[in-house]
Order: structure tokens, then sequence, then C-alpha cells
């Protein structure tokens, strides 16, 4: 199975990246981002603390989705509010490793280093990938999206035919 081919038994795990703080005007585009992932029956994946990765769980959270959170930190405890499952890693930024690596498929908001990296390893591990706003336009292969429907409905085209239906 090739690294962005998936199961036909279950849902895709959908990586949220971006800023741990939050900033003006991207939080609703996390927010809309983890509602689709929910209401798609998938579910949200991040590194389970603030910014971006707290207002893309609450989104998928109050739509009735799962969400998971990789955190840095050797305790547990430390994700958000909207983490239903906390996996305590002790590494740090070596975190984002993991998190790209259990995603199907990832959505890149506005970052800096931390989320350029998580980027650079789904390139290099050719995991489905789509960002919302020019934040990434830089990195030629990253496909930049206006909105979150746009930029979920091409990763959805991206990821191949949805479990459990016979859309493409």
């Amino acid at each position: 199975m090739a690294a962005h081919e998936h199961r036909s038994d279950g849902p895709w795990q959908i990586a949220v990246i971006g800023a741990g703080t939050s900033e003006a005007g991207l939080d609703p585009h996390a927010v809309d981002i983890g509602r689709l992932v929910a209401e798609s029956g998938n579910i949200l994946l991040c590194g389970g603390l603030g910014g971006i990765m707290e207002a893309a769980a609450r989104g998928a959270k109050e739509a009735g989705g799962t969400t998971i959170g990789i955190v840095p930190g050797a305790e547990r405890f430390q994700a958000n509010s909207y983490i239903d499952y906390e996996i305590v890693t002790n590494l740090g930024h070596l975190r984002n490793f993991l998190i790209i690596h259990s995603a199907d498929g990832v959505v890149a908001l506005p970052g800096s280093y931390g989320t350029q990296t998580e980027i650079s390893i789904a390139m290099k591990l050719g995991k489905p990938l789509v960002a919302i706003s020019r934040h990434w336009h830089f990195i030629p292969e990253v496909h930049c999206y206006v909105n979150p429907d746009e930029a979920f409905s091409a990763l959805l085209k991206q990821l191949g035919k949805r479990p459990g239906t016979d859309e493409k």
C-alpha cells in the first residue's frame, strides 16, 4: 500500500497544521476545516495545543467529530479541551514527524517553521496536501486555496474514493 493509499474499512485521519498561536483571520478557516473533516466522517489529527490546532479541533467537535492530539510534552492533559484522544510524546517539535506519518492527508494553514517542517515531511512521504491562503505559495508543489471548502474538496480528490461510498 502506497503512503497515500487508504484501507477501505475506515475513516481517514486528516492532519490540520498551522500556527500554535491565534492570528486574526485564520481561526475561522481552521474551525471550518475541522467542521468539514467531521462532517465527512473522518478524524481530525493535530498537534493538540492552541492556535490553529485548537480552532480546528473545536470545529470538528462542534460538528460531532473525533479529534486526536499528538502533543509535544511528557505529561497528559496538556492538550486543548477539544481533543478526544491525547497522545503524549515527550518529543517536542519531533512530534511533527508523528503527526504527518499518522495522517492520510494534510491541510496546512499559515504558520512558521514547525508548519513548514510538517509540509516538507508530507511532501517527502507523498501525502496528499493542500493549503488555505497563499502563505505557502513559495513552495511550488503546495496547492493553495482561498477558502476551506475548496481546499478540503481538493484534498478529498487527492485521497481518492471515500471509504464506504461510491463517490470519487
